[in-house]
């Protein structure tokens, strides 16, 4: 009962990378059992800074029930000037409570465990919203950083085997090096591409970028997936153009957010056509004559499951840290 457990970011670093499949099916039964409503999500709390207003360190507490039954807490922080420096912007730490007693059990290095949820539940959503696959097409990414890398890790698995990638980003140098991830991992055609436009008239265009407002003001066509993932790069009008599939739609109507936006702009949640949820459960259908745009704000849940996987698997390789005596005391008298 009083064992509590670290593990450390190569650990988990490693687990993920070999488990890649068991992720992808973790995330998906996360969404139902959310759905289902065999989880709790509070908001997310954000600690912004005055002097600092492109950074913040975000608070996810979540509970998951199903064959989890934890609760928890991630704490991740963005700060996209570590980027100049050639550092990741995010860093983050997760907690796991003991459903029954509450008791902190492990704490985990998560960033790598936000990047691989965040990069699953993309690859999910367009195995589930472009379900005849994707030959033929190209999928362009807005954004060459450590959640676009993963978002190509996790679509190669996920089988979207589109003709060639296409990437861009404003620092050439990142898009470069994305461009030749997917070529060296994916053995697939991808080149990096200074014009955004090309990028947008993709089949298939993914935005992991640090925008804080929208600047893409040019509405998509009919047939075309967009795995919004980065949330704020649409202008609410191109999200009122297209059929809106998100992972909580409470949770993604707010901060700001491209659908939050749209909201605001139109009145109504009238442009909501669903959850993910609800397309994996064969309950919602996006139009075939409109662009389709997933919008994940991000659930505490997802961390859940695949940090309590994680945990799991390090057990079994014993790579867990234990450290003893972490309780002050372990009796009331």
């Amino acid at each position: 009962m009083f064992n509590f457990e670290i593990v450390a970011g190569e650990t988990v670093r490693q687990v993920l990378h070999d488990k890649r499949g068991d992720v992808l099916g973790i995330v998906s039964s996360a969404y139902r059992a959310h759905e289902a409503g065999d989880s709790v999500n509070p908001d997310s709390y954000f600690l912004r800074f005055p002097e600092k207003p492109d950074s913040r360190i975000i608070a996810l507490p979540a509970f998951l029930g199903a064959d989890v039954q934890l609760a928890g807490i991630k704490w991740i922080a963005s700060f996209p000037g570590n980027t100049r420096h050639g550092n990741p912007r995010a860093s983050a730490v997760l907690l796991l409570n003991d459903y029954e007693t509450g008791y902190p059990i492990a704490c985990l290095e998560a960033a790598n465990i936000s990047a691989a949820r965040t990069a699953a539940s993309a690859a999910v959503a367009a195995t589930a919203l472009r379900p005849d696959g994707f030959a033929g097409t190209r999928i362009a990414v807005v954004g060459g950083g450590v959640i676009a890398r993963n978002i190509c890790d996790y679509l190669n698995v996920a089988g979207c085997a589109p003709d060639a990638y296409l990437v861009h980003d404003l620092d050439e140098t990142s898009g470069q090096a994305l461009a030749d991830h997917v070529r060296t991992t994916q053995n697939r055609p991808a080149t990096f591409t200074a014009d955004l436009d090309e990028a947008l008239g993709a089949d298939t265009v993914v935005f992991a970028t640090t925008a804080l407002e929208p600047y893409v003001r040019t509405p998509f066509k009919p047939g075309q997936l967009v795995l919004n993932i980065s949330l704020r790069d649409l202008a609410p009008e191109v999200v009122l153009g297209a059929d809106n599939i998100f992972d909580d739609v409470e949770h993604c109507l707010k901060a700001q957010t491209s659908p939050h936006l749209a909201e605001q702009l139109s009145g109504s949640r009238e442009f909501v056509t669903g959850t993910l949820a609800g397309v994996l459960n064969g309950e919602v259908t996006p139009a075939a004559d409109r662009p389709v745009i997933f919008s994940p704000f991000g659930l505490g849940v997802l961390d859940l499951a695949v940090g309590a996987f994680v945990l799991g698997e390090a057990r079994k390789g014993g790579s867990t840290i234990e450290v003893p005596n972490f309780f002050g005391e372990t009796r009331r008298w």
